[in-house]
């Protein structure tokens, strides 16, 4: 980690992921101090390293320049709801007032990407949130919540433990194709978050599925599969739709239109025409209803008007699945997006922020949820995103209610 040095309070050091944070941070050279119910025992793992017990931060952690609590129960754990209330409630807010009484301006709380997930309701899953709850009401501290998945570093815990008994050309590999179907965090990644984390916004930290191959493969398989089964299964319909647009308006019956895909790069993306000829090159959401076609309202409705688009996804430059890509002239979006990440990875026709109607007419809305597909992408979860969309879920950027 390139970076200054940090005076940095560290609880829960003995769990996993812990065990892979402290020697990093102390190799980077950073001053530590663990916090735990057994200070003797954290002694015994980390010689030479200042420790105190919970009772004693208030005193002990005067001068330092952050805390990270990592200490709680985990979704594995067999809980009963008193004692998660206690490990992770109460421990984390006693943990903030006294960190915020010591002085310390920052706490980073690690919570899970269980608790973003609307699916997802269980003990464990409602202590985190309210958790983050009562430390957003704490004075003195800024609290920055981070969501982790599944952590791993130079070994493996939970589901793929058993990685840690096979050779290391056997493990690796493995791992990838099995962290291709959730999304999965680095020890590194959340390291240079702790001593670079300028967000102070509640931030996802994960691989992005950044050079998983298996993933890419996957998902570049499975967007060529769709685009040959809509050619030879659906051409018929291709050429009926043209025709109809056609007959029904002055005008071509495939629209062209050049659009933002990966690295900020222009490509022109093909649509069945949905509008009035000579329509102005604005965002859907600005320009007027009464522009769309008769048999343009009917093609938006059903998505037919995308299928077109199986062009750009023989031509690499779209996906199945991810960010909807935008026009030129949407520059505050496209600098959101960039600020983010989402324009290191390919647009997609369908995507995590239209199935849950947010459209283009929210630019740093939709940036913050295109980074959170970023965050969170995997096969299951693109897959969860594609029958949302075969079931009707998000109908695309809206018109204006204008009749203009």
């Amino acid at each position: 980690m390139n970076t200054g040095k940090k005076s940095i309070v560290v609880t829960g050091s003995s769990g996993f992921v812990g065990s892979q944070l402290v020697p990093r941070l102390l190799a980077a050279g950073h001053r530590l101090l663990l916090v735990g119910r057994s200070p003797d025992d954290l002694l015994e793992a980390y010689p030479n390293v200042s420790v105190c017990n919970y009772e004693e931060l208030a005193e002990k952690g005067q001068g330092y320049d952050i805390l990270v609590h990592l200490a709680g129960l985990n979704s594995g754990n067999a809980l009963d709801e008193e004692t998660t209330r206690k490990v992770n409630i109460d421990l984390p807010v006693s943990v903030a007032h006294s960190a915020s009484e010591a002085g310390i301006p920052i706490m980073v709380y690690r919570s899970s990407t269980h608790a973003i997930d609307n699916d997802r309701d269980s003990i464990y899953v409602r202590s985190k949130r309210e958790a983050i709850k009562q430390l957003e009401a704490i004075e003195g501290i800024e609290i920055r919540t981070v969501y982790l998945p599944l952590v791993y570093g130079d070994n493996w815990t939970d589901r793929f433990s058993f990685l840690n008994s096979l050779p290391k050309m056997i493990a690796w590999p493995l791992f990838y194709a099995m962290a291709a179907l959730k999304p999965t965090c680095h020890i590194e990644t959340f390291a240079k978050f702790i001593v670079n984390g300028a967000s102070k916004e509640p931030l996802i930290l994960s691989d992005r599925q950044t050079n998983n191959w298996f993933y890419s493969g996957i998902m570049r398989m499975v967007d060529m599969l769709f685009a040959i089964a809509v050619l030879v299964l659906l051409g018929w319909l291709l050429v009926l739709v043209w025709l109809l647009i056609r007959v029904g308006s002055p005008g071509p019956g495939i629209f062209a239109q050049p659009r933002i895909g990966r690295e900020g790069k222009e490509f022109i993306c093909y649509k069945f025409r949905t509008m009035q000829q000579d329509t102005p090159q604005k965002g859907t959401h600005e320009v007027s209803i009464s522009s769309v076609t008769r048999i343009g309202k009917f093609l938006r409705k059903t998505k037919i008007d995308e299928l077109p688009q199986i062009i750009n996804i023989f031509r690499n430059e779209l996906s199945l699945i991810g960010p909807r890509p935008c026009l030129p002239v949407q520059e505050e979006l496209i600098e959101e997006r960039r600020s983010r990440g989402v324009l290191d990875i390919k647009p997609g026709i369908s995507g995590l922020a239209q199935i849950n109607d947010i459209d283009m007419s929210d630019p740093l809305r939709l940036a913050i949820w295109d980074a959170k597909y970023l965050a969170l992408r995997s096969v299951m979860l693109d897959l969860k995103i594609a029958l949302a969309t075969v079931r009707g879920h998000g109908q695309g950027d809206k018109t204006s209610d204008r009749l203009d």
